[in-house]
C-alpha cells in the first residue's frame, strides 16, 4: 500500500500537510515499475514535522505496476478535465478515466489531510506542473499540467516539482 493513502490513520491533522508523489519518496510506483527518489534534506524535514502524504495518482486511479507509457494528447490536464483531451498510452489504450480517477483520489486524501501545497513529479502526464509531453511519445515537452496537478491548482491547492523544493518550502513556511 503506498503510504498516505486512505487507510493512513492520520486524517485532518491541523499540521498543513504536503502532498507529495510517491516516486519522488522512493516508491516504486512509476509506469516502469521504478522511483525517482529525491535525497533533497527537506523531505527529510518535512516527513519529521509529520507533513508527508505520499501519493501515486495514476496507482490511485487503478493502473498497475508496471504499466505502459503515457501521454496527454490534445492538450494538457485541464483540456482532459474539460473533455477536449485525452490520455493513452503508447499501445493506443484511452486511460483518461483512470487519470482522472486517480486525481480525485489525490484532491481528496489532500482535503483530508489539510495539504494546501504538493510537490509532484514534474513531466508526469498525472503531476508534471510547469509541462508535460506532448502525446506524440517522441520526447516533446510542451507547457501545461498534468491531470491531476491541473486538479490540485483548480481546487486551490499549490503545485510545485521537485526541482522547485526551496520555493515550495517558502511557501510552506507562510502559511504556517
Amino acid at each position: 500500500m503506498v503510504p498516505g493513502s486512505s487507510s493512513d490513520a492520520r486524517l485532518m491533522s491541523p499540521v498543513p500537510g504536503v502532498l507529495v508523489s510517491a516516486c519522488l519518496l522512493g516508491e516504486a510506483v512509476r509506469y516502469d515499475g521504478g522511483h525517482l527518489l529525491s535525497t533533497h534534506p527537506l523531505f527529510k524535514h518535512w516527513q519529521a514535522e509529520g507533513r508527508i502524504v505520499a501519493v501515486c495518482p495514476e496507482v490511485a486511479g487503478g493502473l498497475p505496476i508496471p504499466r505502459a507509457p503515457a501521454e496527454t494528447r490534445g492538450g494538457d490536464g485541464h483540456a482532459v478535465w474539460a473533455g477536449s483531451a485525452h490520455v493513452i498510452t503508447r499501445d493506443g489504450e484511452n486511460v483518461t478515466d483512470a487519470f482522472l480517477a486517480g486525481a480525485e483520489h489525490a484532491l481528496r486524501l489532500a482535503r483530508r489531510r489539510n495539504c494546501r501545497m504538493a510537490v509532484l513529479a514534474a513531466k508526469s502526464p498525472s503531476c508534471g506542473n510547469r509541462e508535460i509531453y506532448d502525446g506524440s511519445f517522441g520526447g516533446q515537452l510542451v507547457a501545461g499540467q498534468g491531470t491531476a496537478a491541473a486538479h490540485l491548482e483548480a481546487a486551490g491547492i499549490r503545485v510545485f516539482n521537485q526541482y522547485e523544493l526551496e520555493a515550495a518550502d517558502r511557501y510552506l513556511r507562510s502559511l504556517t
